[in-house]
């Protein structure tokens, strides 16, 4: 692949926004050593609510919300420093108005190819479908550079994407461009791929602890139940062994009674967070966005639940299985 090692971006700000990167130090970052190709990058924002325009017969969605449509414009030769190798369709043409989107935009706005997009009131006709498995990078919409320069009244670039030699030091280069450049900063992909693993790691450890809690207070709320029913037929545990039950039989009786409402409870806790989860979306007016469901997640969380389930019985079981059966008799 001829995805770009080192992302290049201007620190200055202007009227809080980042700073612009002329086509004077692009040229520059082309013979730093140990740099074989460069792209410039325009980015461009604007709300979804004045677009997406269809064309006669095209399937887009009217109204898919006031989201921000994240547009960037790049050389149709440069796509594959952005990422973009696999394509369904065709590439757009330079100085065209022809436009390629990710499968996450299509699939939320409903856009096929042939459609077309406005973007700063001008149409775009949708020439292909990319696909990354970035979900952020899948949601944008490129297009050619030099069409979005024109519309947007700007001759500058928002970034510039650096791509650097088998053999050369990323962490070097990006140093020799900030050495270079007091006023330009680098993000090499070392340093995006260990930035993406902290965030996951943090987004992991914080999902583990709310599980954590949740699978403690169920377990609490199980023993707390099981605990309640043994106390209520304290009387009725006394006749069952007064007529010979053993306390095996009592402990096998009050682990089945538990097992079953641990699964009744999987059930029904399934069944809410899959009808809050679609009543979620719908008042959220997602468009076509629509949820997917991983049955080895259900799985995972049924086997969690009876686990939880079995664990708070214990206590409750053995206790009752214990009771003496003339206290219980006198019990009232």
């Amino acid at each position: 692949m001829k995805v770009a090692e080192i992302t290049v971006s201007n620190t200055t700000t202007v009227g809080g926004n980042s700073g612009m990167i002329q086509q004077s130090t692009v040229d520059e970052l082309q013979n730093i050593g140990g740099v074989i190709d460069v792209a410039g990058e325009l980015s461009y924002s604007e709300s979804s609510s004045s677009q997406p325009s269809m064309s006669q017969g095209g399937s887009g969605n009217p109204n898919s919300g006031d989201m921000t449509n994240s547009i960037l414009g790049i050389e149709a030769s440069k796509l594959s420093l952005a990422g973009i190798d696999e394509l369904n369709g065709t590439a757009f043409e330079d100085n065209s108005k022809e436009a390629i989107i990710g499968s996450q935009y299509a699939m939320m706005n409903n856009l096929s190819i042939g459609d077309n997009i406005t973007i700063h009131n001008t149409e775009f006709e949708i020439t292909g479908i990319y696909e990354t498995g970035s979900m952020f990078a899948d949601s944008t919409i490129y297009v050619p550079i030099d069409t979005l320069q024109n519309i947007s009244e700007c001759d500058e670039y928002s970034s510039v994407l650096v791509k650097t030699a088998e053999d050369a030091n990323d962490t070097i280069i990006s140093d020799k461009i900030k050495d270079k450049f007091y006023d330009l900063s680098t993000l090499t992909s070392d340093e995006i791929s260990s930035m993406m693993t902290n965030v996951t790691g943090i987004l992991n450890t914080a999902s583990l602890a709310v599980s954590g809690l949740a699978i403690i207070v169920g377990a609490i709320g199980i023993i707390n139940t099981m605990v309640m029913t043994v106390y209520e037929r304290t009387k009725e545990i006394g006749v069952l062994k007064s007529i010979g039950w053993k306390p095996r039989r009592i402990l096998l009786m009050i682990m089945g009674e538990t097992l079953v409402l641990t699964i009744l409870s999987g059930i029904v806790g399934s069944v809410f967070g899959i009808l809050i989860s679609e009543i979620g979306v719908m008042l959220l007016d997602a468009g076509d966005f629509s949820l997917g469901y991983d049955p080895q997640a259900f799985i995972l969380a049924f086997g969690i639940t009876i686990f939880v389930g079995l664990i708070g019985g214990i206590y409750p079981a053995y206790k009752a299985s214990k009771l003496a059966p003339t206290e219980a008799l006198r019990y009232e």
